[in-house]
C-alpha cells in the first residue's frame, strides 16, 4: 500500500485524528437505527493508515500525547494491541511477557506506558481556557469529548495496579524488543499465507534496546509512583529508586538516543524532590550512601574524599560499574576544560576502576593504557595500594586471587623500566600472591629482555604457518584484534576467538571496520566464518590504513589478504588487485610523485590495464576508475587517452571520456583555433552536467511556476562527482583548462557586469543556445571552488590569482580582491623588482585595482595607479585628489607620483586649500631631476618603474 499520507500538506498526528474518525463513524440501518461502525475493508485500511502514521512517528508518546486527546489515542493503542496479536478481553497482568514476540511485548508495555501517564498527567492542574462565543455544536462536541476522557480515565486507574505490574515485569527482561513499523504493519495486513512468520520474528520492526526500554520503563514507573506518594509518604522510595536508575540507564545509553526521549530537567527534579521527601524520614542512611556522597564530592570539588569512597567500594563491589564509568567521564571533561589539577585524580579514579574490573573478569579499559603511557614511581606507589586495599587475602577465593596476580604480572611485562618492575615483584601483595617458581622465572625474564630486541620482528615463512596461541580473555583479545594492524596476530588472534566461540560474527566488533557495498556482498557470503571475518577484517583495516596514508601497514594487510583469497576466489583475488593497484597510485603520489618524479612504466602499464580490463562480474569501485583517469592526466599521459584508449571504454566509462576531452583539448591548446573540435565537445559535456531541469507544475491559484532541480541526470556525471574529480589533478595545463572553461560558462550569463579574466579563455564558445537551463549558481560556487583547490597545488600561479581576486571583486570584496591582485603580481616579478607582465597588470585589473581603492577611500592610491594605464586617467585622477576624506597616506604618497601633470594638480589643489605644508611636499617631489621633462626617454622610463616598484611594495605591505 502506498505510503502517500508521509508527504502530504496536513501534520502527520492530525492524519491519525482524521483516519481515525473516519473509521468510528457509526453507521445508520434502513429503519434509521444507529449502528456501531461496520468492520469492512474501507475501515480496516483507515485504522491501518493510523497506525502506520505513528510508526512513522516512531511510537513517540511524547509527540503522540502533546497532540491526541485521550480518546483517540486510546483507539490508536488498542488498535495496535489488536494488529500485534493480543488476545482481546485477556488482562496484560495475566500474561508472560518474556513468551510473546517482540513486537506483541512492546505493544502491551506502549499501553501500559500510555494508562500511567495518562493517570500521572491528569493529576496535574489544568489551566481552563477561557471560552470564545457559544456554539451549541462546538460545545455538544467538547462536552462529549470531555465525559469520553473521564470515562476512559476511570477505567485506567482501575487497572493502575495492574499496569504497574505489567512495566515492573518489563524490567526483569533483558532482551531487545521490537516496535511496528510501516513495514511490519503492511506485512501484517497481508494474506497469513504471505507472510512467511517474518513478523513473528525477533529481527521484524524497529530495534528497542533493553536499555532503552529499561530506561523509559524506569522513569514512567518513578512518575506514577511520585504521584501516589501524596497520599503514602513510604511509596516515594520506589519512585526515589526508579528515578536514580534512569538517570544511570541515561548516562550508559546516552542522552542523544533515537528511541528514549527523557525530559533529563524534569527527571533532575524529580530526583531532587525525593532526595527531599525521603531525607526527613531516614536522613542518616541517605547521607551514608556512597551515591550522596559522591554527588557531594563532585559538587563540593572534594576529589580526595572521592577517591576514598571508590577505594573503600573496591572491596564492597556496590556501585554499578556504569556509574563509575560514568563518574570519570565527568571528570575527564572536566580537566579537558582546562584544570590541570584533576589528571591526577582522573588517574586515581581509572586505577580504582581498572583494579575494580580486574577482580570481576572484565578487560582493561583503554583510558587506563592511555593513562600508564608514562609510569612513574607515584603510579606504581598508588597502583599498589589499591590492588591492596581491594582484596582481602583471608576471605579472597583462588579464582580472585589468580586474577589479581595476572593483573600484577601483566603489569610487570609491560614495563620496561626494571626499577618499577622490581617495585612491584619486591610488593608484600605480589610477594603473597605468586608462587615462588613464577616470581622467580619472571624476574629472569624481566632481567633477559633486552629494549634493543624487537620479538616482534621475526620473519614469517607463510601466511598459514603460524600456530594458535592459547586462549586468552574474549574480551582482551577483541580489543587487541581492534588495534592490531599485524596480518598474522589478526590471524592468530581470530583463530583463538573461534576456539572459544562459533557463533560470534568478530567481523561486526568495531563500527569502525567498513568495506564498500559492492565487496561486502561478496566477502560476507564466503561459507567458512573464520574465513569471512579474516578477509573482512583485512580489507577493512587496509582502507583504513590508505585512508590515513599510512601505506606501509595498508600494503600488508591488502598482501596477506590477496593471498588468502587467491586460494578459493578468483573474484575477490581480482578485488585486491585493483586496490593495490589503488594503494601503489597513492603511495606515488603522496611520495616520489610530490617530487615530480615520474612514476614507474611498470604502474602505467597497469593503469592502462585496469581500464581496459574486461572480466565478467568483477564488482568495481568507480574511485578506482577515477584516480587511474586521473593518474594518467596528471602524468601527461595524454596521447594514450586520445589516441589508444578504446572506443567501449570511452562509451560505457564518463571518467574515461572526460580524460579523453580534457587530454585533447590540451593537447590542441597551442594549435590554431579552427583545429579546437574537442574543446567545444568538452564544453557541451560540462554545460549538460551543470544543466538543470525545468519542469512546470500549475498551484493551487491556477498558475503555473517553474521548478528547477538542481540534479540534472542528463550529464555523463553529477556536478559534484565533476567537482570531486577535478580535485585530484595536479597538472597545471589541465586544471587551467577545466578553470579557464568554467570562468567562460561563468561570464557567458548577461546579467554578469564583472568577467572572470583567465588563461585560454579564448577557446571556448561564446553563447549557450539555452541560457535558462544552466544553473549558474551552481557554477558560480564551483567557479570558487575550483580556484581555492587550484591555488592548493600551486600558490604562485599568477593567472589563477588574478580569478581569485576578479571573485572577490565581483562580491564585492575590494580588500580581499586587492590583495589578490598585488600577490599576482609580487609573485611573477620577485616582489616588484622585476617589472609586472603586461598580461597579468592589464588596464582591466588596473581599472579594477583603482576602483578596489576608491572604495576603500584610499583616493591617493587611486590617483597613483591611474598612472598604470596605458593611458593615463586624469579625469578620474583629478576626481580622487580632489576628495578630502581619504583613508590613506595621501601626501606620504608623493613620492610616487611620476606624472608631472598630476604633481603640478596636486601643487594647486593645496595651494587653494591654504594646504601650505602638503604643497611644499608637492613642489619638492615636481623638482626632482629625474622628473625633468628634457629627461632622455629612458631616464623617464627609469624613474617611472622605481616609483612603481616602491610604490607596489608599499601597498603589498599594506594588504597582505
Amino acid at each position: 500500500m502506498c505510503c502517500f499520507f508521509l508527504f502530504i500538506d496536513p501534520p502527520p498526528v492530525q492524519l491519525i485524528v482524521q483516519f481515525l474518525e473516519q473509521a468510528s463513524k457509526p453507521s445508520v440501518n434502513e429503519q434509521n437505527q444507529v449502528q456501531p461502525p461496520p468492520d469492512n475493508k474501507r475501515n480496516r485500511i483507515l485504522k491501518l493508515l493510523a497506525l502506520k502514521v505513528a510508526a512513522h512517528l516512531k511510537w513517540d508518546l511524547d509527540v503522540l500525547e502533546k497532540s491526541l486527546c485521550v480518546p483517540v489515542l486510546n483507539m490508536l493503542l488498542n488498535e495496535l494491541l489488536c494488529i500485534s496479536k493480543v488476545p482481546p478481553g485477556t488482562k496484560h497482568v495475566d500474561v508472560d511477557l518474556s513468551s510473546l514476540p517482540p513486537t506483541t511485548t512492546m505493544a502491551i508495555l506502549l499501553y501500559n506506558r500510555w494508562a500511567i501517564r495518562t493517570i500521572v498527567q491528569s493529576s496535574f492542574p489544568v489551566k481552563q481556557v477561557k471560552p470564545g462565543p457559544p456554539q451549541l455544536s462546538v460545545m455538544n462536541q467538547i462536552q462529549q469529548e470531555k465525559e469520553l476522557t473521564e470515562n476512559i480515565l476511570k477505567v485506567l486507574k482501575e487497572q493502575a495496579a495492574d499496569s504497574i505490574l505489567v512495566l515492573e515485569a518489563a524490567l526483569k527482561l533483558n532482551k531487545d524488543l521490537y516496535v511496528h513499523t510501516i513495514r511490519t504493519l503492511d506485512l501484517l495486513a497481508m494474506e497469513p499465507g504471505m507472510v512467511n512468520g517474518e513478523t513473528e520474528s525477533s529481527t521484524a520492526g524497529l530495534k528497542i534496546s533493553a536499555e532503552e526500554m529499561q530506561c523509559q520503563v524506569c522513569y514512567d514507573l518513578g512518575a506514577v509512583y511520585f504521584q501516589q506518594g501524596s497520599t503514602n509518604a513510604a511509596v516515594y522510595e520506589n519512585a526515589k529508586e526508579k528515578f536514580f536508575r534512569t538517570k544511570e540507564l541515561i548516562s550508559k545509553i546516552g542522552s542523544s538516543s533515537l528511541h528514549c526521549t527523557i525530559d533529563e530537567k524534569r527527571l533532575a527534579g524529580y530526583c531532587q524532590a525525593c532526595g527531599v521527601l525521603t531525607s526527613s524520614s531516614n536522613s542518616t542512611s541517605q547521607q551514608s550512601t556512597p551515591y550522596s556522597q559522591i554527588h557531594c564530592c563532585m559538587r563540593s570539588g572534594n576529589y580526595q574524599d572521592l577517591v576514598k569512597i571508590f577505594l573503600e567500594d573496591n572491596l564492597t563491589l556496590s556501585l554499578p560499574v556504569q556509574f563509575r564509568q560514568s563518574v570519570l567521564r565527568e571528570l575527564f571533561q572536566k580537566a579537558q576544560q582546562g584544570n590541570d589539577a584533576l589528571d591526577e585524580i582522573c588517574f586515581r579514579i581509572c586505577t580504582c576502576n581498572t583494579v575494580c574490573d580486574v577482580m570481576q573478569g572484565r578487560s582493561i579499559g583503554i583510558q587506563f593504557n592511555q593513562l600508564f603511557l608514562k609510569p612513574n614511581k607515584e603510579k606504581i606507589d598508588f597502583l599498589l595500594e589499591v590492588c591492596s586495599r581491594s582484596i582481602n587475602l583471608e576471605h579472597a577465593s583462588e579464582s580472585l586471587k589468580r586474577k589479581m596476580a595476572a593483573f600484577l604480572k601483566n603489569m610487570c611485562l609491560s614495563l620496561e623500566d626494571l626499577q618499577l618492575v622490581f617495585m612491584i615483584s619486591s610488593h608484600e601483595l605480589f610477594i603473597t600472591l605468586l608462587k615462588d617458581d613464577e616470581r622467580k622465572l619472571l624476574i629472569d625474564q624481566m632481567r633477559k629482555r633486552s629494549p634493543r630486541i624487537n620479538l616482534c620482528t621475526k620473519p614469517v615463512t607463510s601466511f598459514y604457518d603460524i600456530p594458535a596461541s592459547a586462549s586468552v580473555n574474549i574480551g582482551q583479545l577483541e580489543h587487541q584484534l581492534i588495534l592490531s594492524v599485524d596480518p598474522w596476530r589478526i590471524r592468530q588472534i581470530l583463530i583463538e576467538l573461534h576456539g572459544m566461540t562459533s557463533e560470534r560474527q568478530f567481523w561486526t566488533i568495531s563500527s569502525k571496520w567498513e568495506v564498500p557495498n559492492v565487496y561486502g556482498s561478496v566477502i560476507l557470503g564466503i561459507k567458512d566464518n573464520l574465513t569471512r571475518d579474516l578477509v573482512y577484517i583485512l580489507m577493512a583495516k587496509g582502507l583504513h590504513c590508505s585512508a590515513i596514508k599510512d601505506f606501509v601497514h595498508a600494503k600488508q594487510l591488502f598482501a596477506a589478504c590477496l593471498e588468502l583469497v587467491t586460494e578459493f576466489s578468483p573474484k575477490l583475488r581480482q578485488v585486491m588487485l585493483n586496490e593495490m593497484l589503488l594503494l601503489d597510485i597513492y603511495t606515488h603520489e603522496a611520495g616520489a610523485g610530490v617530487c615530480g618524479e615520474r612514476p614507474p612504466s611498470d604502474l602505467i602499464s597497469r593503469v592502462r590495464g585496469y581500464l581496459e580490463m574486461r572480466v565478467p562480474d568483477i564488482p568495481l569501485r568507480q574511485v578506482v576508475a577515477e584516480e587511474c583517469v586521473a593518474f594518467l592526466l596528471n602524468w601527461r599521459e595524454n596521447e594514450y587517452l586520445t589516441m589508444q584508449v578504446p572506443l567501449l571504454l570511452v562509451q560505457t566509462n564518463p571518467y574515461v571520456k572526460l580524460g579523453q576531452l580534457l587530454a585533447a583539448t590540451c593537447k590542441e591548446l597551442p594549435g590554431p583555433k579552427e583545429n579546437r573540435r574537442t574543446a567545444k565537445d568538452l564544453w557541451e559535456v560540462v554545460v549538460q552536467i551543470c544543466s538543470v531541469s525545468n519542469q512546470h507544475k500549475r498551484g493551487n491559484d491556477g498558475r503555473v511556476s517553474l521548478i528547477k532541480h538542481r540534479e540534472s541526470t542528463l550529464g555523463i556525471m553529477y556536478r559534484n562527482e565533476l567537482i570531486s574529480f577535478i580535485k585530484k589533478l595536479r597538472e597545471p595545463l589541465v586544471l587551467t583548462t577545466i578553470l579557464s572553461l568554467f570562468v567562460k560558462l561563468h561570464n557567458v550569463r548577461e546579467d554578469i557586469v564583472n568577467d572572470i579574466a583567465a588563461e585560454h579563455i579564448s577557446i571556448w564558445p561564446s553563447t549557450i543556445p539555452n541560457l535558462q537551463s544552466v544553473d549558474f549558481e551552481a557554477v558560480a560556487v564551483t567557479v570558487k571552488e575550483l580556484v581555492n583547490y587550484a591555488l592548493t597545488i600551486n600558490s604562485d600561479n599568477h593567472f589563477w590569482l588574478i580569478i581569485q581576486a576578479d571573485i572577490y571583486f565581483a562580491t564585492n570584496q575590494y580588500s580581499a580582491a586587492l590583495h589578490y591582485y598585488l600577490q599576482a603580481g609580487a609573485v611573477c616579478s620577485d616582489f616588484f623588482n622585476k617589472m609586472v607582465p603586461p598580461d597579468v597588470y592589464t588596464d582591466q585589473v588596473i581599472k579594477r585595482m583603482i576602483k578596489c581603492c576608491s572604495l576603500l577611500n584610499c583616493h591617493t592610491q587611486v590617483a597613483i595607479l591611474c598612472q598604470f594605464l596605458r593611458e593615463i586617467d586624469y579625469k578620474t585622477a583629478f576626481k580622487a585628489l580632489q576628495e578630502q576624506n581619504s583613508h590613506d597616506a595621501m601626501d606620504s604618497y608623493y613620492d610616487y607620483i611620476w606624472d608631472v601633470t598630476i604633481l603640478e594638480y596636486l601643487t594647486y589643489l593645496h595651494h587653494k586649500r591654504g594646504e601650505t605644508d602638503k604643497r611644499q611636499i608637492a613642489i619638492k617631489a615636481i623638482g626632482q631631476t629625474e622628473l625633468n621633462a628634457s629627461n632622455p626617454e629612458e631616464v623617464l622610463q627609469l624613474a617611472a618603474q622605481r616609483r612603481k616598484k616602491k610604490f607596489l611594495q608599499a601597498m603589498a605591505k599594506l594588504y597582505f
